[in-house]
């Protein structure tokens, strides 16, 4: 069985951070027989179970979870690497007669997995000098006049991203957001984009960021501080609480700013999710009794 043909065993479940996808893919794996693989590009690494909403102890316990916590944040993790392991993960799981549920909300790990990365060209050296030479107010600006739809779907407080994204419009004269288009959307899978109103969803990434800061965030992050390698250190809420350790802000401020950091992550999410997959939307803003059933017929379970 080809990695895209094994695909085709598993049940997707995207979407914005805090919508509930964990409870829904908890919850329909224990229904039908299911195994959850991560797609949380965060929830990846060891040293940040609480910072990144890990599952627990109990959820890991009724149901087998794949992939979380197994990458340390010394290393460098990409959307490739994790493409291998996921595909790996999924097979075993299938292997077993267990349904694969694939879960998370990071678009470039997804795309890479569903649907593999494009082929890019390397950046010429004297490209990529110039282009790190820059502040990251000069590569927005820049960015901005070559190909302004990366920034909708980018962390633009993230130099590196910002920087590749510039780096390949200077290569190839072409906007970097159709170089990475990647291949089609292959056609029958099963999936879902969880969904919630934007009200509802700021609720809850409100009330997330304080439980995360109250339950050990901050001491997860004092703890890997001089651990951390580059991609570690993109982890939302990297940024705020590092700057509270500072003593640049109080608590009140971090949580503040990481509500708001969280709110335009989930924004851009949402925005990937809308141009790049096919899989319809799921409103979870008003769950009824049989929401759960009805989600498990749309993905073909019963």
């Amino acid at each position: 069985m080809s990695d895209r043909t094994i695909l085709r065993q598993a049940v997707f479940l995207a979407g914005p951070t805090s919508v509930g996808k964990s409870d829904i893919a908890l919850a329909l794996a224990r229904n039908y027989r299911g195994e959850i693989v991560c797609a949380d590009a965060f929830q990846l690494y060891r040293e940040f179970p609480v910072l990144s909403a890990q599952p627990s102890a109990r959820e890991r316990f009724l149901v087998p979870h794949h992939l979380f916590g197994t990458v340390a944040c010394s290393e460098e993790m990409d959307a490739a690497r994790f493409a291998i392991r996921a595909l790996e993960a999924i097979g075993d799981i299938v292997a077993r007669n267990k349904t694969p549920f694939v879960v998370g909300g990071s678009g470039l790990y997804l795309d890479a997995l569903i649907r593999g990365l494009p082929q890019l060209p390397s950046i010429d050296p004297a490209i990529r000098e110039e282009v790190r030479a820059m502040t990251l107010k000069e590569m927005l600006a820049r960015l901005q006049s070559l190909d302004p739809a990366s920034l909708a779907v980018i962390d633009v407080h993230n130099p590196r991203r910002v920087a590749r994204r510039l780096e390949l419009c200077r290569q190839t004269g072409r906007p970097a957001s159709q170089l990475l288009t990647g291949l089609p959307f292959p056609e029958g899978l099963r999936g879902v984009v969880l969904t919630r109103g934007r009200d509802d969803l700021n609720a809850r990434i409100a009330a997330s960021v304080g439980a995360r800061l109250t339950a050990g965030a901050i001491d997860e992050v004092r703890a890997a501080r001089h651990l951390a390698g580059r991609t570690a250190r993109q982890i939302l809420g990297w940024r705020e609480i590092t700057a509270f350790l500072d003593g640049t802000v109080d608590r009140a401020a971090c949580a503040g700013l990481l509500t708001i950091a969280t709110r335009q992550y989930a924004k851009r999410q949402l925005t990937w999710f809308r141009s790049k997959s096919t899989f319809p939307p799921e409103d979870l803003t008003d769950v009824t009794s049989d929401h759960l059933d009805r989600i498990a017929r749309r993905l073909g379970l019963s």
